[in-house]
C-alpha cells in the first residue's frame, strides 16, 4: 500500500483516480487542484507517489514536477496527459517523470503501472 497525492484540476479525474487507487488498496493522502497546491502538499505530506496532470492553471504539471524533483530527487511522479500533448510529455520526461498515463484513464493500466513503479 502506498500513500498517494493526486494533483489535477479536474474534479472528475480526481474522483476517478481516488476510486481506482483506493480499490487497489492505496491511501490517497491529498488532492490538489493545480501545480502550486501540489508542490505545497508534497512538501507537507511526502507521499510515496504523486499523480500529476500536465495541463493546469497557475503552475502546470511540468513546472510542479521540476519543483518536486528539486525538493526530493527520488520523488515518484506519474504524469497524466490528454492526447496530443507530445511536447509537454517530452518536457516532463526530461524533468524526471517516472511514468505516463493518458486520458481517458484505464483502471487496469493505472494499477499495473503504479504497482510496477512501487516495486509491488
Amino acid at each position: 500500500m502506498a500513500r498517494i497525492l493526486i494533483v489535477d484540476d479536474s474534479r472528475t479525474t480526481r474522483k476517478i483516480l481516488r476510486q481506482i487507487l483506493e480499490e487497489s488498496g492505496h491511501e490517497v493522502v491529498g488532492e490538489a487542484t493545480n501545480g502550486e497546491e501540489g508542490v505545497l502538499q508534497y512538501k507537507e505530506l511526502r507521499p510515496d507517489l504523486t499523480t500529476m496532470d500536465i495541463t493546469m492553471p497557475i503552475v502546470d504539471g511540468v513546472e510542479a514536477l521540476q519543483q518536486i524533483r528539486e525538493l526530493d530527487p527520488e520523488a515518484k511522479v506519474i504524469m497524466i496527459s490528454a492526447a496530443g500533448q507530445k511536447h509537454k510529455v517530452l518536457a516532463a520526461m526530461k524533468a524526471g517523470a517516472a511514468e505516463f498515463l493518458t486520458k481517458p484513464l484505464d483502471e487496469e493500466e493505472i494499477t499495473e503501472r503504479i504497482n510496477k513503479l512501487l516495486g509491488a
